[in-house]
């Protein structure tokens, strides 16, 4: 048996009026969207921080800087395709990814099968090594107000 390593990751953007909505690489049909640097997919982020914890490579902000004019804008599936190749680099291969998203709306349940197939190409695993799943903060707080959005996620890397 190879070396097993699990990572944990977390992410929030605020969400504005008009703004485009990005997560998981689907566009949402939304009043407002999540704000930031990069497409700001909390989801992805939130993956990429997970995958480059397990493989002890830091976080999303030391590779991908909010700084750095390059990821202005960029998808957030580029930088998953990014931090799969620093994976390999160091041996790693992806075991399976378990996300959750809390938002108030839009609901996202219709868009996870998209969702995951734009996560498996990215990372080049299986869908079914990808669980997204959703849940509202019941109205309370930021997230129930619906001025920010929120992603966690674990996974499971391995190395032979």
């Amino acid at each position: 048996m190879g070396k097993i390593k699990v990572g944990f990751g977390f992410d929030v953007h605020q969400l504005r009026s008009q703004h485009p909505f990005v997560l998981g690489g689907v566009n949402l049909e939304h009043h407002s969207g999540a704000f930031g640097h990069s497409d700001a997919d909390v989801l992805l982020h939130a993956i990429c921080d997970a995958l480059l914890g397990a493989a002890n490579l830091r976080d999303i902000g030391f590779h991908f800087s909010n700084t750095d004019d390059r990821w202005k804008g960029i998808s957030s599936l580029v930088l998953l395709q990014h931090v799969v190749v620093l994976l390999k680099e160091k041996g790693f291969t992806i075991g399976n990814i378990d996300a959750m998203v809390c938002l108030e709306a839009p609901k996202i349940n219709p868009h996870i099968p998209a969702m995951k197939i734009h996560i498996a190409q990215a990372a080049s695993i299986s869908e079914e090594d990808i669980s997204i799943k959703a849940t509202t903060n019941e109205q309370l707080g930021f997230i129930g107000r619906e001025e920010g959005v929120v992603a966690y996620a674990v996974c499971l890397i391995e190395r032979d």
